[in-house]
């Protein structure tokens, strides 16, 4: 077992207003006209939100040693909501390290959030910390044998990266071309976060819910996604009352093992 196991990551509380939330909606895809996401008046915030938050906890493990924060690469994404946000306010939080997964020359570090507004886990995949005889871990969901249901087109903007990065998550990557190309890009990616949240906007639509109703929502990052592009997500319902979904950007899959459910 690894010596993180089970680490206790802290307790934080993080306060917002109206205007980093409505910043929020604005940085995922929300238009002007979708007046429940960008007008404090009727706003209604994302449940996505939630995640840049909680960014501290894993900032927190990085800090801590448990891997090289210039290597390691956010894996997957698990969300599940408990009840709405409050249009600002302040959230308590915990965090800890939940699971530790050998994949003998790398490690999958699952950090969890706990407040009384949600429960979110983060994997994050550590290259050189693993081969400490640990566990695998359970694979990743399969794409579905079927075809699929329905076909969603998600267009990205090219200044979508550079406004989310005014949540928290400001790491060069996402915005400097010359640190994009050190990390052997050819130029910034969006944040994963911001283009799996852009995702449950179309799909919530495409099920007539709404946004802020999502309960449930999972997706590992596959690929890069760059700001200007074009994703096709295909869908395909569980049987449980879930939307599985995988995005692609051109021939290349960006979210894999995607499932959203909403209220």
């Amino acid at each position: 077992m690894s010596e993180w196991q089970g680490k206790d990551l802290g307790t934080r509380t993080v306060t917002y207003d109206e205007t980093r939330a409505i910043l929020y909606a604005l940085a995922v895809g929300a238009d002007a006209s979708d007046l429940d996401l960008v007008f404090e008046e009727r706003l209604r915030v994302l449940p996505t939100f939630a995640l840049t938050l909680a960014q501290w906890a894993l900032d927190a493990l990085g800090a801590a040693g448990a891997f090289d924060t210039g290597t390691a690469v956010h894996g997957t994404q698990r969300l599940h909501v408990l009840k709405d946000l409050p249009r600002s306010g302040a959230v308590e939080m915990s965090a800890r390290v939940a699971d530790v997964w050998d994949k003998g020359s790398a490690a999958v570090f699952d950090v969890t959030v706990d407040s009384e507004y949600f429960e979110a886990t983060w994997s994050v995949f550590a290259p050189g910390a693993g081969g400490f005889g640990g566990d695998r871990g359970p694979s990743a969901r399969r794409r579905p044998e079927m075809a699929p249901s329905s076909t969603l087109d998600v267009r990205t903007a090219t200044n979508q990266a550079a406004l989310y990065r005014l949540l928290g998550d400001r790491h060069h990557l996402h915005i400097d071309p010359e640190a994009a190309k050190t990390a052997g890009m050819p130029r910034p990616i969006m944040h994963g976060l911001c283009t799996l949240a852009a995702i449950t906007l179309p799909l919530a639509s495409s099920v007539g819910a709404h946004p802020a109703d999502l309960r449930e929502l999972e997706g590992r990052f596959a690929a890069p996604v760059f700001p200007g592009d074009a994703l096709r997500v295909e869908t395909w319902k569980d049987g449980a009352g879930a939307t599985l979904f995988e995005a692609a950007a051109d021939d290349r899959t960006v979210i894999s093992a995607g499932l959203a459910r909403f209220a």
